[in-house]
């Protein structure tokens, strides 16, 4: 029995060692946005350099970052390959991993 309890220490130390986040890891997920919702990028989804002049929608007040696109444009990011601006809730990102803009 003592062996047992032993062995489920190790084997849960292991796992929360495994699991412990490390420096240098990416705080953001390079995912295209289709996984987490077809038009709308929050800041937490954006790398950090992008996430400037952000704002909240006034029409359904959820929060996005224009970077330098202009009023009314939210901006998109997709892959290192793929971003830019698109009108506030207008882009996505395609099963590609490119930035789509729909009317």
């Amino acid at each position: 029995m003592r062996v047992w309890s032993g062995v489920a220490i190790a084997l849960s130390t292991c796992l929360v060692w495994a699991s412990a986040p490390r420096a240098g890891e990416l705080n953001y997920s390079p995912l295209p946005a289709a996984l987490f919702g077809a038009d709308w990028q929050g800041p937490e989804q954006l790398p950090p350099r992008y996430r400037n002049h952000c704002s909240v929608d006034r029409l359904s007040g959820r929060v996005y970052c224009s970077d330098h696109c202009g009023a009314d444009f939210q901006f998109y990011y997709c892959t290192p390959e793929s971003f830019g601006c698109c009108h506030i809730g207008h882009g996505y990102c395609d099963w590609n991993g490119f930035l789509r803009c729909h009317p």
